[in-house]
């Protein structure tokens, strides 16, 4: 596996392809599995993109994505590894947007968050994803110190950074827009 996975691109449908192909698919589909379960109808998901794309429109354009990424190793790992990271967090609090349901969920945590600090949020919001791409970086640069094999940990670090930048980023968005939206209700 190491050999397929040392150069930097794979000949369509060799085994390094499908290999990559096939851990892109899981791990895309994993993020899918758990946006559904925690937001069937889109009202909780944080990628303006992907819910402008909806689920009919986010599934072939994945797809895509997917075929063609499984070309070159370095970003399909680190998509499978950000996709993956998504899924758990996904996973980690869908039980609650399920059980409250979509709108509910979100009001009440807008609420929370309403009510904290904005500081405070986003102290705590960076100290998350500091840490959390800490471990990405240390993996990144001691990888690339051994160069035997550094694709795969390289790769899986960069994941990693990639998950914590895009938590950080879409997060702050949505922060943003609700401070943005309690402004202007007040306004009127």
């Amino acid at each position: 596996m190491a050999e397929i996975l040392q150069s930097e691109f794979v000949r369509f449908a060799s085994r390094g392809y499908w290999l990559m192909f096939t851990l892109l698919v899981a791990a895309r589909g994993m993020d899918f599995l758990s946006t559904w379960i925690a937001t069937p109808n889109m009202v909780l998901e944080g990628n303006p993109v992907a819910k402008k794309l909806g689920w009919r429109g986010g599934i072939p354009v994945n797809l895509g994505l997917c075929a063609l990424l499984a070309f070159w190793p370095l970003p399909a790992i680190v998509l499978v590894t950000t996709s993956v990271l998504v899924a758990a967090r996904n996973f980690q609090s869908a039980w609650l947007m399920r059980s409250l349901g979509e709108h509910l969920y979100r009001d009440w945590h807008v609420e929370r968050v309403q009510e904290t600090r904005a500081s405070l949020y986003v102290f705590c919001l960076l100290g998350q994803t500091m840490l959390t791409a800490s471990v990405g970086v240390v993996l990144i640069y001691c990888s690339n110190r051994s160069q035997d094999n550094a694709l795969i940990p390289t790769a899986i670090g960069m994941g990693i950074v990639a998950y914590a930048v895009a938590v950080a980023f879409f997060t702050l968005l949505a922060v943003y827009r609700m401070r943005r939206a309690a402004r202007l209700q007040s306004d009127l």
